[in-house]
This record gives structure tokens, C-alpha cells and sequence, in this order.
């Protein structure tokens, strides 16, 4: 009875979405920029006997399918003569956290600082290769998309860009029922019986350089990553991790192709000193555990579409993606995943429709998982699974 009173009040949430107008409604207080977000998500697919915390981005029980809120998060921009600022906090079901929050100077139109939690500067975009709401298999290793607590350097010389940083920290854990996971961003932490890595002291270093081949426009880049590991004591030894990364982007007309090669390595111990083929990680408020040492190829293929003809609708950008994380550890299965989706834009409005396919991704299916939170490590099952997703936007 308590689910079904919930799943009315979401439904009746979404009605209220779908009655918002078009237009986005951001507040401006002087050099502040006030806005948001509130999102309403529904998913289907293979999680018969599904019971996780309910309050995990895609827990639900029933054959038909199950709407919930997402997120409802504020936005604050600030820009005054040379300075900038973001911050943006989210509130999920059961918890919420701070996404960013840094301060800025711009010193020209080419060259920024960045101080606090923000972006680590990896990869082709922010969000790596893709344009789904799930984001690719990067994401889920702490490869895009990733905040930390530091500094961050973004200038130019000619036509490349770089990107210079410095991570005191990750960005910290917030108000949820864990101790170390509830945050935004796939980061190496201990669980809440200490036993784990936190991660410290790293530095980033990323270069994109534009090249025109005929009609087609390609942003050729690398991306470096290194940082520290702390034990905190115990059996285990202080570690490390480092990363590095090629990667393309492709536009042609209206296509974009994007993309990326990942090689990561995690150097850990288990907890009697031995080491360690996978690490514990932590986000959205829920412990997993990751492969130390794995290949992360990513690829997504999309089409920009203005649609003047329709009045309800902008642009719609549809998308196909693939990702894998293929392992070092022999033992360990591979972790794939397929998505073929759209974004459908109108005013403040943005929807995504995602058809996910994968044999290993926490959030695409559940029904044969025998150990939930080792689908990016040893993926014991190997099955694949799918999952059907509409989020609802409203950006203002």
C-alpha cells in the first residue's frame, strides 16, 4: 500500500512537470544566477525479485515498471567583472549531496582558474563520449564526469587546450545512510567498516588540438591521471592510481562521432597485505567494487535534428552508444554495455528515452545477480540484462 500511495504521488508529480511552460525560469540577483532542476524518472526491464535499499536510482519491484523522483537540485552562477562561480546541491530519495561548488577568475578569454569541487578535467567532454542519461562504463570506474576538491587550470596556446590540476581530495560524502558513498561521482573510498582507499593528492593533465579533414571537424585529445591512495592504517599499505587516455571527437554536418581509450590501474592490497584485484568504490549512496586494472573502450555515434516543423518540440538528438570494461584479471568477466536512445528537447524541458543492454552495469538489470555490487569487478553472473528509461527534465 505504501508503494502504491508513492508511485501516485510521482505520478501525480510528473502531471504537474508536464503542466510546467516551456520556457526555462531562472531568477537573476544581480552577478547571481538562480535555477534548477526537477527530474522524474520511469524504468523497466529484467529486475524481478528486486530488493535493494528503495531508495537506489533504479530499485523497483513491479512487472510494469515504477515511476520515481530523481532529483530536484539548485543551480547558483555568478559572474561579476572577472569573476566566476558555479555551485550546484542535489536531493535524491533518502539522500543528498553536494555536486559542485567552486569559485573562478578569469584571467583572459582564453585562460581560467577554478578553485573548490570541480570537473577533473579527463576525457573528450563532460561526460565523456556520451549523450545518454547513463552515461558509458567510464563513469562507473570515476573516469568522467568526476568532481574533486582542488584547483584547475584551463588555458590555451594557439589552437590547444589545455588543462592543468590538482586534487587535494575527492569531494567529500554528504547526508545518506553511508558513511563514505553518498555523493555524485564514482571515487575509491572505505566502506563504513573502514575497510577501503581514499583517494588524495592527484593530479590531471589534458590537451585537445583541433584538425579539419574536409567536411569533418575532429578535436584530438589525450588525458593523464595520477594520484595517491590512503590506506589509513591497518594491514594495508598506502597505494596509488593513474590513468591515461585517448580520445576523438568527430563532427560532420549534423553527426558527431565520439571516441575514447581508457587504460586505468588501481595499486591496492586486500586487508592481510596481499594485493588486490578489485577496490571498493562509492556513489549514490551505495558501496561496488571496481576492477583495479582494467581497458575502458567507448564509442557514441549521434545526430543533432532541429524539428522547426513541430511545435512541441526543439531538437531531438538521437544516439547510439558501447562501452566495455575488459579486465586484467582473467578471472573476472568483462562488463559491456549497449545504449540506443534520444534526447528530446523543448524550452526548459529535456527527456531522454534509453534502451540500456549490458552484462555488467549496477544500474541495467537485476535479476540474475547473485553479488550485486561486483558487476565492475569479477561480474560472476555475466548475464545480460536490459533496462528501459524516460527521465523527465525541467530546467530552469
Amino acid at each position: 500500500m505504501r508503494k502504491s500511495k508513492r508511485n501516485l504521488f510521482l505520478a501525480g508529480l510528473l502531471v504537474l512537470l508536464l503542466a510546467f511552460p516551456a520556457g526555462a525560469m531562472a531568477i537573476e540577483l544581480g552577478p547571481l544566477d538562480v535555477g534548477g532542476a526537477i527530474r522524474a524518472n520511469y524504468v523497466i526491464g529484467d529486475y524481478d525479485g528486486y530488493e535493494r535499499d528503495p531508495s537506489a536510482p533504479s530499485a523497483f519491484e513491479d512487472d510494469g515498471g515504477n515511476v520515481t523522483l530523481d532529483t530536484f537540485r539548485i543551480n547558483l552562477d555568478y559572474e561579476q567583472d572577472q569573476w566566476v562561480g558555479k555551485a550546484e546541491y542535489r536531493f535524491y530519495d533518502g539522500y543528498h549531496f553536494l555536486h559542485t561548488g567552486w569559485m573562478g577568475y578569469n584571467f583572459d578569454e582564453k585562460s581560467q582558474l577554478q578553485v573548490g569541487v570541480n570537473r577533473v578535467p579527463f576525457g573528450p567532454g563532460p561526460y565523456g563520449v556520451s549523450q545518454s542519461w547513463l552515461f558509458d562504463q567510464h563513469y562507473y570506474v570515476g573516469l568522467s564526469d568526476d568532481m574533486d576538491l582542488g584547483a584547475k587550470y584551463v588555458t590555451s596556446f594557439g589552437k590547444l587546450k589545455m588543462d592543468f590540476a590538482y586534487y587535494l581530495m575527492d569531494e567529500g560524502s554528504y547526508f545518506g545512510e553511508t558513511d563514505n558513498a553518498t555523493r555524485y561521482s564514482y571515487d575509491a573510498v572505505k566502506d563504513d567498516d573502514d575497510n577501503g582507499y581514499e583517494e588524495e593528492h592527484q593530479f590531471n593533465i589534458r590537451a585537445v588540438y583541433p584538425v579539419k579533414m574536409g567536411s569533418i571537424d575532429t578535436n584530438l585529445g589525450t588525458s593523464l591521471q595520477y594520484g595517491q591512495l590512503d590506506a589509513g592504517g591497518g594491514d594495508r599499505d598506502d597505494g596509488d592510481h593513474w590513468a591515461g587516455s585517448i580520445h576523438a571527437v568527430n563532427k560532420f554536418n549534423n553527426w558527431n562521432l565520439t571516441a575514447q581509450l581508457t587504460y586505468y590501474d588501481y595499486d591496492v592490497e586486500n586487508a592481510d597485505g596481499s594485493s588486490a584485484d578489485a577496490v571498493n568504490f562509492g556513489a549514490y549512496d551505495y558501496y561496488t567494487l571496481v576492477a583495479a586494472e582494467a581497458w575502458v573502450p567507448a564509442v557514441s555515434l549521434s545526430y543533432y535534428l532541429e524539428t522547426p516543423q513541430i511545435n512541441f518540440l526543439d531538437y531531438v538528438i538521437p544516439y547510439v552508444e558501447y562501452s566495455s570494461i575488459i579486465k586484467d584479471e582473467s578471472s573476472f568477466n568483462d562488463s559491456e554495455m549497449w545504449v540506443l536512445g534520444a534526447a528530446w528537447a523543448r524550452g526548459g524541458w529535456y527527456i531522454y528515452t534509453d534502451l540500456a543492454y549490458s552484462n555488467g552495469n549496477d544500474f541495467v538489470g537485476y535479476e540474475s545477480a547473485e553479488t550485486y555490487e561486483d558487476r565492475f569487478a569479477a561480474n560472476p553472473d555475466d548475464e545480460w540484462e536490459y533496462r528501459f528509461n524516460i527521465n523527465f527534465g525541467y530546467y530552469f
